[in-house]
């Protein structure tokens, strides 16, 4: 069990480099219509959780919170109607018709401006798509990067941990996000703890169409909001085989699919679609070049170790497994020794959505 003093300790390192900075009309008109036209083109996707993991430590290693005693959390409590496909990987867009949105100069600006940085360049760009869908997401963090150590190449629980930690600050890759959302609903907005989760709460106000914020996600707790109707948000059927694709019946609805089933439609004004690009930031040519030579990287096993031997000093003695990065025993107490619980707070207007507990 966390004593205070230790939740706060780590509700402070969980703080982005800056505030979110909001901004406004992100894409133009056709980069939008190109960016679902793109969606729609390489259908079917599928869910967020189905392609990021393969058991509740897991997931709950990204997330904060905790469950009734004797709850065993299965990844079933957390299907939530949410789909996801990569535009851009590795610094290079893979559509090319998406080749202005990817290589943005104006977003590359917003990044270095954000961090004071001389440096950037683009990373990633993605999408998260949804019709009517519950949030029971209590918070989380991206995958934060560290030299040597990195989404492409360690699972989400493992980096998230790390960047909860605190333990290495040395190695972490700048990075900002441009993250923007085509969304009509009019309660569905942004929530983010920008003092740390233990702090009070701050939202970006629905409706967010067009409207976006350029942050540090990875270091940052926050939530996408529920949006649609309640009946709506957890379509009967929901499972780990539903993927999202384009109606080829019109051009101006979706479908939610299990297999050649339709579990269920929506307009294209009932979506809440979310484009989140990044970048890696450098502030100066030594930090760039540390970064590109790879002459100061960690290994997974050194950041396993520094963990372990940290926690050794707590007096928490862990044993490493034969194969830690999938061992649920192991994942689950090294999340549990730095994960504080989750934030102490929600906007009165964005409840977290109820989890059904049976």
């Amino acid at each position: 069990m966390l004593t205070e003093e230790r939740r706060m300790e780590l509700s402070d390192i969980l703080r982005p480099a800056s505030p979110p900075r909001e901004i406004n009309n992100v894409y133009t008109d056709d980069q939008r219509q190109r960016l679902l036209d793109v969606v729609r083109k390489d259908a079917p996707w599928s869910l967020i959780i189905a392609q990021h993991f393969a058991s509740p430590e897991e997931l709950m290693a990204t997330m904060s919170g905790a469950f009734p005693e004797g709850f065993e959390p299965t990844l079933d409590l957390f299907l939530t109607p949410t789909f996801r496909g990569h535009l851009a990987n590795h610094g290079t867009v893979l559509y090319p018709e998406l080749h202005d949105c990817f290589y943005n100069a104006q977003f590359l600006e917003e990044a270095k401006s954000y961090w004071n940085a001389e440096y950037a360049k683009p990373q990633m760009m993605l999408f998260n798509i949804n019709g009517p869908c519950c949030n029971r997401d209590p918070g989380h963090l991206d995958s934060p990067s560290f030299r040597g150590v990195r989404y492409e190449n360690a699972p989400t629980w493992l980096v998230s941990v790390m960047g909860k930690s605190g333990l290495f600050q040395d190695y972490l890759i700048k990075m900002a996000q441009v993250i923007t959302w085509f969304s009509h609903d009019e309660g569905s907005g942004f929530t983010y703890w920008p003092e740390g989760p233990l702090k009070a709460p701050q939202r970006v106000l629905p409706p967010v169409y067009n409207r976006g914020v350029v942050v540090q996600n990875e270091m940052m707790v926050h939530r996408g909001e529920a949006n649609g109707p309640l009946e709506q948000q957890v379509p009967a059927g929901l499972s780990f085989d539903t993927v999202f694709a384009g109606d080829p019946a019109s051009r101006d609805h979706w479908v939610l699919r299990n297999g050649d089933d339709v579990i269920a439609r929506h307009h294209t004004d009932e979506l809440r679609f979310l484009v989140h690009w990044s970048a890696e930031v450098f502030s100066d040519y030594d930090e760039l070049k540390k970064n590109m030579d790879h002459s100061d990287d960690l290994t997974i096993d050194k950041a396993i170790d520094v963990m372990v031997d940290d926690l050794a000093k707590k007096g928490i003695k862990l044993d490493i497994p034969s194969a830690p990065l999938h061992d649920p025993a192991f994942i689950g107490a090294l999340n549990a020794a730095y994960d504080l619980g989750g934030p102490a707070t929600y906007p009165e207007e964005a409840p977290l959505s109820a989890f059904v507990l049976s």
